[in-house]
């Protein structure tokens, strides 16, 4: 792609989603989730195939029907209140489908279909971006009019999200659709502890960044789409193959990785707002995306394939693409659980 069309796109990308976290009147909003929708679109068909440009239709259509709810619950709401202002909603109606359009654009159940089809379908820059940027335009929204919100459906979605994230990828083999459904399921997560402490969404949202960017960055420098292709990178990448299985693991919720600290203290938090029950489940259901981020380290690192000894030693001489600020992402997605006393102390 030509460098200065590139830098125009993520500008115009960037400019949407500040737009939407500054805006107070409902139609600069839905502008802002425009900008972001169409300048992402390019992105998602950087490589000219049948594949991209299906999961670009989806992603298109999905965006544009959500877009669709979110202005038509404002102009709702305008109708009933007068006002285009973002903290005014006070309709149930309007309530009702402006929820639904936010979780559609951040891919929670039951409106998640389009997460695996279209990350499958993307190159994995792409699918980085999309996993990620893409989440924070909606996520500032929801943050902002949590308050007025129906909060019954959201928790009822966010259940949703964490049970078809965790039984969504149990049968996969391709690593980018695991990906989509462990941010299925983290946007559950996040969701979940939203009305209850929108500080530790904010500290979820950090965690599954780092996690999910580290991740996507390691596949990018090993060139890993599956499980298959991911067990012959021992012999070329044995390093980065086994940060990619830590990383992962990070992000199943195993305990004395980072992953399992928004988890701690979402469960933590709920239990002490005399929720009981939700977060009992939450963790049980966490079970399952622990289960296919162990059966992937399994699979990769016992069941390696067969090789000649000149093909182990490939590894020494290959010259990989250079990410300089993987050290510090793989720290960050690893090793930050011993300063949990401080930040429950900064919040």
């Amino acid at each position: 792609m030509n460098p200065l069309i590139f830098s125009l796109i993520m500008m115009t990308m960037v400019s949407g989603t500040l737009l939407v976290m500054m805006s107070s009147h409902w139609f600069m909003v839905w502008v802002g989730f425009e900008m972001n929708m169409l300048a992402i679109i390019p992105l998602l068909t950087k490589q000219h195939n049948p594949r991209s440009t299906e999961a670009a239709t989806k992603y298109f259509l999905t965006q544009a029907t959500a877009s669709m709810l979110l202005m038509m619950a404002a102009v709702i709401n305008l109708l009933y209140s007068g006002h285009w202002s973002i903290m005014k909603l006070i309709n149930p109606v309007a309530s009702t489908m402006m929820t639904m359009a936010l979780t559609m654009k951040l891919g929670l159940s039951p409106f998640h279909f389009w997460v695996p089809e279209v990350t499958q379908g993307i190159p994995l820059s792409s699918g980085m971006i999309l996993l990620t940027w893409q989440k924070l335009a909606p996520l500032s929204v929801l943050y902002m009019i949590m308050p007025l919100m129906n909060s019954t459906l959201l928790m009822i979605m966010s259940l949703l999200s964490i049970a078809i994230g965790g039984w969504g990828g149990l049968n996969q083999t391709q690593l980018r659709k695991i990906m989509a459904y462990s941010s299925i399921a983290h946007m559950g997560w996040m969701i979940s502890i939203l009305m209850y402490n929108p500080t530790m969404t904010l500290l979820n949202l950090y965690i599954y960044i780092a996690m999910t960017i580290t991740t996507f960055m390691l596949l990018m420098t090993s060139s890993a789409t599956t499980t298959t292709s991911l067990s012959h990178t021992w012999n070329k990448l044995p390093l980065i193959t086994m940060m990619i299985l830590i990383t992962m693991m990070s992000l199943g919720g195993l305990p004395p990785l980072t992953g399992f600290l928004p988890k701690w203290l979402i469960i933590q938090e709920m239990t002490k707002n005399n929720n009981i029950l939700m977060p009992t489940i939450m963790a049980l259901l966490a079970l399952l995306n622990l289960y296919f981020y162990t059966r992937i380290t399994y699979v990769t690192s016992l069941t390696m394939f067969p090789t000649t000894n000149n093909l182990k030693i490939n590894w020494q001489f290959k010259n990989p693409k250079q990410m300089k600020c993987l050290p510090i992402l793989i720290t960050i997605s690893t090793l930050i659980l011993p300063m949990s006393p401080m930040m429950l102390i900064l919040d």
